[in-house]
């Protein structure tokens, strides 16, 4: 039942004030000169609804979380189901939803990597492989990616590239590097004996949606393998399907050494982040001792059967082929909006339901984003990045419903060139 625009008035300023007391001052800031203030209510398949009924398509997809829409039925049941079992872990016996969970995950994993490690997110993902990498190989340094994204935590924010996020929190992890991103000469100029792990996102998707050249990650691999270092990719965001193969690095016909994932292997109900190997760095993490690495929370049976339905669903849903049929779709769409709006936008890129428009100017990019939310349509700037508009749909969302996006962000680009030639005249 919708709420009287009165009573909307007052939840949003309830909600704003105690933003602003206890929770983040300037995100409240932020969502109320953006005109996105009424806090959201519900959420199902490829919408978001606000506490008035209004409806959003949404094509932020939180940052990949949802491939699979919000509230999944099957992933929804899944956990339905569990809960009436068991919740969380004892960690005194043997878990079947974990071992599970594990045995389903190698299976589509490539290469030899099969064993994994269940956490609560894409962060703590990474500080696991980094742990993993350094053990395994007996070295210090590690080598990310200039506008690399991995996470907030000291370890994943070390190998992170961007400054803004950085400078205020060191010392950070010592002997970290970080080299353009598709430049395989920088990076083999880079590293040395004392590289333990060289850590990359094979597409950037906080940098941009940056795609690198087609022999890059093959040349990344033979770097690593000459210089004795891992090859860690950060598939958190691209895993499950989110660029038309199940796992992105297919499209290079590379196998990582570790490769850490998160955001869609919850099902969009739990949060799950996993990191995974083969069995040489795996006994290196716990063969000595089973508990070097642990987690209270992650790998519990909720989250094992989010992820188990998750994986499951985008198998038999046939996801993966969906979002490269759509994904081809929606950047032919783009490149036509690139060809009407030279002036405005520098760039098309992306592979899969995973595509980038940059602008020329950051401000342009805001405009057009807050004219597709006006118009009910949710994307996201990149944090590295801002004059770069992200695309991130679910992976089950309709050919009409794409194609309504696509024209709100030409009509939102429509409006915000005229406004700038306003504004200029």
């Amino acid at each position: 039942m919708e709420m009287k625009a009165r009573d909307i008035e007052q939840l949003r300023d309830e909600v704003l004030e105690k933003y602003r007391r206890y929770v983040n001052p300037g995100i409240a800031a932020l969502l109320s000169f953006s005109g996105l203030d009424i806090p959201e209510d519900r959420a199902e398949g490829c919408y978001i609804y606000d506490a008035s009924g209004r409806k959003f398509l949404d094509c932020v997809g939180g940052y990949g979380a949802f491939s699979l829409g919000h509230l999944h039925p099957r992933v929804v049941e899944a956990v339905k189901r569990q809960l009436e079992k068991e919740a969380l872990k004892s960690h005194y016996f043997l878990s079947t939803e974990l071992a599970d969970a594990c045995e389903l995950l190698a299976s589509i994993l490539p290469g030899e990597i099969n064993y994994s490690f269940f956490c609560n997110s894409g962060t703590e993902a990474v500080e696991g492989a980094l742990k993993a990498a350094r053990i395994h190989t007996r070295r210090p340094e590690f080598i990310g990616a200039i506008n690399g994204f991995h996470g907030k935590t000291f370890g994943s924010l070390s190998v992170s590239g961007r400054d803004v996020y950085k400078k205020d929190f060191h010392p950070l992890l010592p002997e970290t590097k970080r080299v353009p991103f598709g430049d395989a000469d920088a990076l083999a100029e880079a590293i040395s004996e004392r590289t333990a792990a060289v850590i990359l996102e094979v597409v950037q998707g906080e940098g941009g949606v940056i795609v690198a050249p087609d022999d890059y990650f093959p040349k990344v691999r033979e770097i690593c393998d000459r210089a004795g270092a891992l090859l860690i990719l950060d598939e958190v965001r691209t895993c499950l399907g989110r660029t038309g193969k199940m796992f992105a690095s297919e499209h290079y016909g590379i196998i990582p050494d570790i490769v850490t994932m998160a955001k869609a292997l919850g099902g969009g109900v739990m949060p799950v982040g996993a990191f995974s190997s083969r069995e040489d760095v795996w006994n290196s993490l716990f063969g000595s001792n089973p508990y070097l690495h642990s987690t209270t929370f992650g790998g519990n049976p909720l989250a094992c059967a989010a992820a188990i339905a998750a994986i499951k669903t985008t198998i038999e849903e046939g996801l993966v082929e969906r979002s490269a049929r759509l994904g081809e779709k929606l950047l032919q769409n783009l490149h036509s909006l690139k060809s009407t709006h030279p002036d405005m936008i520098k760039d098309v890129r992306g592979k899969g339901l995973l595509a980038g428009i940059e602008f020329f100017e950051e401000d342009v990019a805001l405009l057009v984003i807050a004219g597709c939310g006006k118009r009910d349509l949710l994307l996201a700037y990149s944090l590295n990045n801002p004059r770069v508009i992200r695309i991130e749909p679910p992976l089950i969302i309709e050919d009409s419903e794409l194609d309504r996006a696509v024209n709100i962000i030409e009509e939102s680009i429509e409006e915000t060139a005229q406004l700038v030639q306003s504004v200029s005249s």
